[in-house]
């Protein structure tokens, strides 16, 4: 089975983070320069299938996080590919870190609106690390890492059940990263370590084996 890892294109969030201030995280949608991107990746996997698979339309399927600029990502991508798809669905646990208490709210306003809170989660960020701090009435990076895995029965069921031989994820950042780590097994310091890719990065397990970023080239 072949997992290709998509991070959403450019959100209007991205760009302008007063955004969250109005509207929820979940709801706010691609940037022009978003769907590009999002356009440039459906053409550019597209391709890389079919160049594969010497032209012969294979079982492909789209799974992607419920937020709103991941589902049009997909849909862009997916747009791209012709005969060259089956379906998509979504899967609620490839969404976004919940932010709990500090959503929507400015990183340089949050000790003055919730001191304590603040002054606690530094606290556990300093002492635990940034990977196992949860932020207050939200997640973890571990919490995103545990529930990521959760939805690994999903694709190991598409591929042994469904003939799905391609599976391509689209979420978030420091989702994609949580499920490479647990995908691959590797360590918390490997994630520490990893960067969030790109807006319309495309990354490729292929048959258990890292193969890094197809795209952007």
């Amino acid at each position: 089975m072949n997992i290709y890892l998509v991070r959403h294109g450019q959100s209007e969030g991205n760009i302008d983070p007063t955004i969250y201030t109005h509207t929820a995280d979940h709801a706010i949608p691609l940037s022009d320069l978003g769907r590009e991107q999002a356009k440039e990746a459906g053409q550019f996997l597209a391709r890389h299938l079919e160049i594969r698979d010497g032209g012969s339309p294979e079982s492909i399927r789209f799974w992607t996080s419920p937020y709103s600029r991941a589902r049009e990502t997909a849909n862009v991508m997916r747009a791209q590919f012709g005969a060259y798809h089956t379906d998509i669905r979504e899967h609620i646990n490839l969404c976004e870190q919940q932010f709990g208490l500090f959503d929507g709210i400015p990183e340089d306003e949050l000790a003055e609106r919730f001191p304590e809170e603040h002054a606690h989660y530094e606290k556990c960020e300093r002492h635990e690390g940034r990977f196992w701090a949860r932020m207050p009435l939200g997640e973890s990076r571990f919490d995103v890492a545990v529930r990521v895995h959760q939805a690994f029965g999903t694709f190991h069921r598409d591929a042994d059940k469904h003939g799905v031989n391609d599976i391509v994820v689209v979420c978030h950042g420091v989702t994609l990263r949580a499920f490479v780590m647990q995908w691959l097994h590797l360590t918390v310091e490997w994630f520490e370590a990893e960067p969030n890719p790109v807006n319309g990065a495309i990354r490729l397990i292929e048959n258990g084996v890292d193969l890094g970023y197809l795209w952007p080239e």
